[in-house]
């Protein structure tokens, strides 16, 4: 037990944004200290190179002159240290001798005063007077690394000498070591940083989702009453007030599963104890035939209202599991509507209600499934019946609109609530001093989505209108 908790701390959420920020900001200073410092001083080197080139060019024009010419050795020297101390580069004028083995480099002047001439190979120089351009590069010696610049003199015809431009490179090497030293100690202190920021980012996301955490394991436990304070408007505040909305609507089911376990209670112990009554009653022997049938009619009726309850409670579990199978074809709505009103003209009677019919004669087509549509016109005849005062005027009609099919049912009723509208497609919800176990709406909402259609209602005082709209 101890080693899988210790294996939970490790890889929680805050350690896991720690490591993560933490390695985001190393492989950033990784980078920086293994890319730009070399590169920078590759740069530099480079930069002085050209700086060598461009001295060489500008100013090497007089100590060309005097090659080949009979000027004394000492005003060679002056040129050169003329040049020198014009650039403050060191300058260093060498002869090119052919010999058997190739050329060779002597070396007639120098602006430096210490004979620090066999310090340098003078590679550069040499590969100047091979190919007779200006050649820059620089070159490893035992006080460090050296930048060079060779400018080729021509005389007649050939190469007779190389002005070599030259500076150490020791203030590159201890500049870019200085940077680099600069970045160690700014990474180490962006990674403190990095960790210090990422610890207290991750801890107060962390809370936040140990808030989550408990809310949800409080709704597992059928807490639905303490929402999630909502501090923020980002990720995690949207799924608190998603957290919230879900807790509401929990609440709105459990209390509409409460309600309807008590009303189906009632429905089912109403009947079943109406039945067993009647049973009773029917045991005795010395009941005259008018009131045996009498009793009779009453247990058909209860076993009606039986069934009629259990077969609404299984074609909502089908619908809610997607399991209800539907035929659809082709279907005159015109004929279905007359068949189903037709089927209420008994109660109507004992109603003292009247139903007016207002469908075309021709036929109005469309594409569901019959038995379905059927079920949904018989619920709203019925809601219309149930819940409208005796002498009440229900008027059904059909009719093609915007190329769909509209079968609407209304009535001349009190109306419904403007509190309860909003939920009267809810399942198992009924108004206060409703009847029934508030499942009818819910299935003839969930049968018209079935079928790409939709059921709405529009209800004021005085009239109420349940419409089906189907495609046509």
């Amino acid at each position: 037990m101890r080693r899988t908790t210790g294996r939970r701390v490790s890889l929680s959420l805050r350690n896991r944004l720690v490591l993560v920020f933490s390695a985001i900001v190393f492989a950033a200073l990784a980078v920086l200290y293994l890319y730009v410092t070399p590169g920078l001083e590759s740069r530099l080197l480079r930069d002085q190179e050209a700086g060598l080139a461009a001295n060489a060019r500008a100013h090497s024009g007089a100590i060309a002159r005097t090659v080949g010419s009979s000027d004394p050795l000492s005003l060679v020297q002056n040129h050169v240290n003329a040049a020198a101390l014009a650039t403050g580069n060191r300058v260093t004028l060498l002869l090119v001798n052919e010999v058997a083995g190739g050329r060779e480099l002597s070396a007639l002047a120098d602006s430096s005063r210490r004979s620090a001439t066999a310090a340098l190979s003078f590679a550069v120089a040499r590969r100047a007077a091979a190919s007779g351009r200006l050649e820059t590069g620089t070159e490893r010696t035992p006080a460090g690394i050296v930048g060079e610049a060779a400018y080729p003199v021509v005389f007649r015809g050939r190469v007779a000498a190389v002005v070599v431009y030259s500076a150490p490179s020791s203030n590159i090497a201890r500049t870019v070591a200085t940077v680099r030293h600069q970045i160690l100690v700014a990474g180490a202190i962006a990674l403190l940083l990095a960790l210090l920021g990422s610890y207290l980012v991750a801890r107060a996301l962390a809370q936040r989702v140990k808030r989550l955490e408990l809310a949800a394991e409080q709704v597992a436990a059928g807490n639905f009453s303490e929402p999630i304070p909502v501090d923020s408007r980002d990720e995690l505040g949207q799924l608190a007030v998603a957290f919230n909305e879900m807790q509401r609507q929990l609440t709105q089911l459990e209390s509409a599963r409460k309600k309807f376990i008590a009303t189906a209670s009632h429905e089912l112990r109403t009947p079943i104890f109406s039945l067993g009554g009647f049973v009773e009653l029917l045991e005795d022997e010395d009941l005259d035939p008018d009131t045996r049938r009498r009793f009779l009619e009453q247990v058909r009726d209860q076993v009606e209202r039986l069934r009629k309850l259990s077969v609404d409670l299984l074609d909502l579990s089908r619908l809610e599991s997607g399991s209800l199978e539907l035929r659809p074809e082709q279907v005159d709505l015109s004929e279905l509507t007359r068949s189903v009103s037709g089927e209420f003209e008994p109660v109507l009677g004992q109603h003292d209600s009247h139903l007016e019919l207002r469908v075309s004669s021709r036929r109005l087509e469309a594409i569901c499934d019959p038995v379905r549509v059927a079920q949904i016109v018989r619920i709203l005849i019925d809601n219309a019946v149930v819940h409208t005062p005796p002498g009440s005027r229900i008027m059904v009609t059909a009719r093609r609109f915007d190329g769909r099919v509209r079968l609407a049912v209304r009535d001349d009723g009190e109306g419904i609530d403007p509190q309860a509208l909003g939920r009267i497609f809810e399942p198992f919800y009924t108004a206060d001093d409703a009847q029934g176990s508030g499942l009818g709406l819910a299935i003839a909402s969930e049968l018209a989505e079935c079928m790409a259609g939709r059921l709405s209602v529009d209800s004021r005082p005085g009239e109420t209108t349940f419409t089906l709209e189907l495609p046509a």
